[in-house]
């Protein structure tokens, strides 16, 4: 029976489990049941693990090197969805100490399986939105690297920060205008995309877009800029309508 399969207490009750004896084998030194958890088949019961990990962190002051020391042994696993736990788990850290846990995500970019880079990702996704400052200056590292992937997984990791602040990812983007490879490109016009079409965001991405000097990626950024105010139409907050007469109005070519 999956976690979802459960009813609202049932969850409850399933999820303070989990981080009770995860919390107990922290202090006796042991990770039976921790490891249970971080492998587990149902992403739900992984989720109430890393989240659990991130919790605990924060409330138990004496259990943080306990922790961190738990990570790096399952960084090592070989078992990918116990990797992929420790890289969400550091990312629940990562959203107010980021620095503590930067070594994990310095690794998994370089990591095997595609489930622990997502995770990479999706943590470097919600530590900047939180906590930008570290996390910005640190994926600025790898901008340019010389792995495309690592150059995309970068590009989409600082989309969420961007759809609240666009201007303090706007230009890291604008370094990636002239990137050879046509999966980063793709990656850098679904950003934009993603970020034009919130509350106060477009005119943001207008003046900066009007800046680029790679012209081609520019028409294809306000192609993609029009299709996610129509495709989202009932969350954009202007209509396609009204987004298609501000760009032709406001865009240079």
């Amino acid at each position: 029976m999956g976690f979802y399969d459960l009813g609202k207490e049932e969850r409850a009750a399933v999820a303070l489990q989990i981080q009770d004896d995860i919390c107990r084998e922290l202090q006796k030194k042991g990770l039976k049941k921790t490891l249970s958890y971080c492998s587990d088949a149902d992403t739900y019961i992984r989720k109430n693990a890393y989240l659990a990990i991130g919790k605990i962190y924060k409330e138990h002051i004496e259990l943080r090197q306990a922790i961190i020391s738990m990570l790096n042994m399952l960084l090592g696993d070989a078992d990918c969805l116990v990797r992929q736990s420790c890289i969400n788990a550091a990312g629940e850290i990562g959203k107010w100490d980021f620095e503590i846990v930067a070594h994990f995500f310095d690794a998994a970019l370089f990591d095997a399986h595609h489930a622990v880079r997502n995770a990479v990702i999706g943590s470097v996704k919600k530590m900047g939105e939180k906590n930008p400052g570290p996390v910005l200056k640190w994926a600025r590292k790898y901008l340019h690297h010389e792995d495309k992937e690592i150059r995309r997984e970068i590009c989409h990791g600082i989309e969420l920060r961007g759809r609240t602040h666009p201007q303090d990812i706007l230009p890291m983007l604008q370094e990636l205008q002239f990137d050879k490879t046509a999966r980063v490109r793709n990656t850098l016009v679904h950003v934009i995309g993603q970020i034009a079409y919130k509350k106060g965001c477009l005119a943001t991405v207008i003046e900066s877009l009007n800046k680029w000097e790679n012209k081609d990626v520019v028409v294809i950024a306000l192609t993609e800029i029009r299709d996610v105010h129509d495709r989202y139409r009932n969350f954009a907050v202007l209509t396609p309508k009204e987004a298609a007469a501000y760009i032709n109005k406001y865009a240079t070519l």
